[in-house]
Parts: structure tokens; C-alpha cells; sequence
């Protein structure tokens, strides 16, 4: 009885191991996204710009990021030129304010929704069943598109800015021209766009979480049941072999043999 209880055990963990599978991977995607957004928000390159003077310029190229602007520069004291930017200083616009904040609590969501995300698929994989784990797959989800939304509002905002050529009215210890020439989307908004992509497929697959149905153990008395019936048959193919083995025995052979 305690084998097949065992048993019964050992097949319900195994289905549920196979049932997380994808939320693995959901939980992969979700912390690959995290890692990307916490990296974009230091990056230089959300918008390129492209100027006429190059005198302190070098190659009129300049990068504009979520917290500072950098150029490559032969004039001044540094080959690499970088000024910061907050969002207190009143030339900066507010997709960038914006950003800055948006991209830090995409940060600190994404650190919650990582925890959640790998309690949940713990407690799946170890066939922990409780009330909550379908409310944990739930938050995780909800978390991982929160994190995208943070993510994704501050990106197509300053993506739209890119496509419009909007200014910045930089100071003049920038030494940037507040028109560029031109501009264009930098590696930065791409990035953002592939990890807010990758959180909503993560956080997609944990709301579509269904909790396996669990395999139902027999009761102590059907267990007992099938005891009985396993004894009882015991004893009937123990009354069949002792019947075939007086068969085998011949008292006619054995009234000649005494003889």
C-alpha cells in the first residue's frame, strides 16, 4: 500500500514538472527583458544627432541618452565630451524626464516580478498545491507587463520625438546646437522595444497559467479494499497452483509403485 501511495506521488510530481515548462521559459524571457531594460536606461544612444558645425563637433555626431549627452570631441579637454541630464533642469524635455523616472520604477517592478515569477514556478515544479499558487502566477504576470509598460511609454515617446525632429534647447556649456540637422532612433529605443516585447510574452505565459488537475490518491479504505482483493487473490492462485501440482501426482501410479 505505502509503494503505491509512492507512486501516485511520484506520477502527480512528474506532471506537473512537464506542465512548467513554458513558464520556465516565461520566467528566462522576463529576467532577459529586466537585464535589457536596466541596461538601456544607461546607454547614450537613444537619439542620434547629426550637426553642420563641426568645430567642437568631431564628425558632427552626438548622442543624446536618457541621463547625458555625448560626443566625440578634439577641442575640448577630453576626447569623450558628456554633459548630464535631470529632469529638474528646465531644457529638458519631458519624454526624457520622463524616462528617467519611468525607466527606474521599470527597474524596481521588474526586481518584484522576477521573485514572484520564481516563486511561482518553484512552487509548480515542487507540486506545492495551495490556494496561492494560482494567485502568484497571476501577480507575475501582472508585474511583468507593468514592467513593460514602464518600459515602453518613455521608448515610443522619445522614438515619436526622433520621427518628428523635435529640439532640445541644450545650454551653451553643451556646445550642441538645439536644431540638429537631422536625427535618428539610436540603438537604445530598438533595445527597449525587444526587451518590452520580451516582458509581455513573459508575463503572457504566466497569465495563462491553469493548475493541473492533481491525481486523486485512493482513500485509506479503498487502499485497505485493494489490499483485501489483492490477498484474497493471492490466495486463490495459491489454491490453483497446489491443485495443479496434486494433479500432476497420479494414485494409480502410486498404488502400482507400492506394489
Amino acid at each position: 500500500m505505502l509503494q503505491t501511495l509512492n507512486f501516485f506521488r511520484v506520477l502527480d510530481m512528474a506532471y506537473l514538472a512537464q506542465s512548467t515548462h513554458h513558464h520556465f521559459l516565461g520566467l528566462v524571457l522576463g529576467f532577459v527583458g529586466w537585464i535589457l531594460i536596466a541596461s538601456i536606461s544607461g546607454v547614450n544612444d537613444w537619439r542620434t544627432w547629426y550637426v553642420d558645425d563641426q568645430s567642437v563637433i568631431t564628425g558632427g555626431l552626438a548622442w543624446v541618452g536618457v541621463w547625458r549627452v555625448c560626443f566625440n570631441t578634439h577641442i575640448l579637454d577630453s576626447s569623450e565630451f558628456c554633459k548630464s541630464i535631470s529632469f529638474t533642469d528646465s531644457f529638458t524635455p519631458p519624454e526624457i524626464a520622463a524616462a528617467q523616472v519611468l525607466c527606474m520604477t521599470a527597474i524596481g517592478v521588474g526586481v518584484a516580478a522576477n521573485l514572484v515569477a520564481g516563486y511561482a514556478v518553484r512552487n509548480a515544479f515542487f507540486g506545492v498545491h495551495s490556494g496561492h499558487v494560482r494567485l502568484t502566477f497571476v501577480m507575475a504576470g501582472a508585474l511583468y507587463w507593468l514592467t513593460a509598460a514602464c518600459s515602453l511609454v518613455p521608448v515610443l515617446w522619445n522614438m515619436t520625438s526622433v520621427l518628428s525632429n523635435l529640439t532640445i534647447d541644450f545650454p551653451p556649456d553643451f556646445y550642441i546646437p538645439p536644431a540638429p540637422s537631422r536625427q535618428e532612433v539610436g540603438p537604445g529605443i530598438g533595445i527597449g522595444i525587444g526587451s518590452s516585447l520580451l516582458l509581455i510574452i513573459s508575463g503572457l505565459l504566466f497569465l495563462c497559467y491553469t493548475h493541473p488537475i492533481k491525481t486523486k490518491m485512493p482513500k485509506s479504505g479503498a487502499m485497505e479494499h485493494l489490499g483485501n482483493v489483492n490477498l484474497k487473490a493471492d490466495d486463490f492462485l495459491g489454491t490453483i497452483t497446489e491443485s495443479m501440482d496434486e494433479g500432476r501426482i497420479n494414485p494409480a501410479f502410486e498404488a502400482v509403485g507400492n506394489l
